[in-house]
């Protein structure tokens, strides 16, 4: 695997339900989700095929998770990766709804 680039970010885009990783500027993936009171259901992560192999789906995934501790939000997981992630990172299961 190569590693990841520097230059990442991670952005709630709440208009399209989702959360986006950019790299250089360029959308490289996204976590979709919908909403019901205080949870987000992460229902599915997609890292587009020019940036695959680069661990941004983790990167995609802990940043969105980030946003929802800071805003007092809670995760349901629906997503496959996202369940497996949080079953590989006991500090974020105070997340989950």
């Amino acid at each position: 695997m190569t590693a990841a680039p520097e230059n990442t970010v991670v952005v709630d885009n709440p208009a399209q339900s989702r959360f986006e990783i950019h790299v250089d500027g360029d959308l490289a993936g996204i976590e979709d989700y919908t909403t019901a009171g205080d949870v987000l259901s992460f229902n599915h992560t997609e890292i587009y095929p020019r940036f695959e192999g680069l661990g941004l789906a983790s990167i995609l995934v802990s940043g969105a998770l980030d946003q929802l501790r800071a805003r007092s939000l809670k995760v349901h997981p629906v997503c496959p990766y996202v369940v497996k992630f949080l079953g590989k990172h006991p500090d974020y299961q105070d997340l989950i709804s």
